[in-house]
């Protein structure tokens, strides 16, 4: 029987091992980095329809450092099972202009607490358009670089104007 004690040990030891390498692995992607992937056509031709892969950062929510241009993964405010990958076009405080192809244009001011996402490709994307400015906390992360099928990093796309 002196052959099952150490054989138990460190069996229990590798399981100790696990347990705390899942407890790191959860809080890394929890607080700090995530990978995950961003189908459908409402971000072409950022990203492709079939869908990349992409890696997002979680200080910039969580810090309130986000801007205008950046590409963000939050939870769909209509399915919360689900992920949307949209940019941010409005902040809080910001007038927006719902759709700008109508003659009769509506106008909204993003609230405090919230953004205003919508899609690269306006004529094929569900975003704020439909369901209206999304809560600041239903943001996941900020999308920093793709890492399939081309890897590169994803910088922010606008801008901001200077004033004369």
């Amino acid at each position: 029987m002196p052959f099952i004690i150490p054989f138990g040990r460190s069996f229990f030891k590798k399981i100790e091992w696990a347990i705390k390498f899942a407890c790191f692995v959860h809080l890394i992607g929890e607080h700090v980095t995530e990978v995950t992937m961003c189908i459908g056509p409402s971000m072409l031709p950022t990203f492709n329809m079939i869908g990349d892969i992409v890696v997002l950062e979680h200080f910039s929510p969580k810090l309130k450092r986000l801007e205008i241009g950046d590409v963000v993964v939050c939870i769909s405010p209509t399915n919360p099972w689900r992920a949307v990958c949209k940019r941010i076009l409005g902040m809080p405080g910001d007038r927006i202009c719902i759709d700008p192809t109508v003659i009769n244009r509506k106008y909204i001011i993003v609230p405090r607490g919230h953004v205003w996402l919508q899609g690269d490709n306006m004529s094929n994307s569900t975003d704020s358009r439909s369901y209206g400015p999304v809560p600041y906390a239903l943001i996941r992360g900020r999308v920093f670089a793709r890492i399939w099928p081309q890897t590169c990093w994803i910088k922010n796309g606008m801008i901001p104007l200077q004033d004369e």
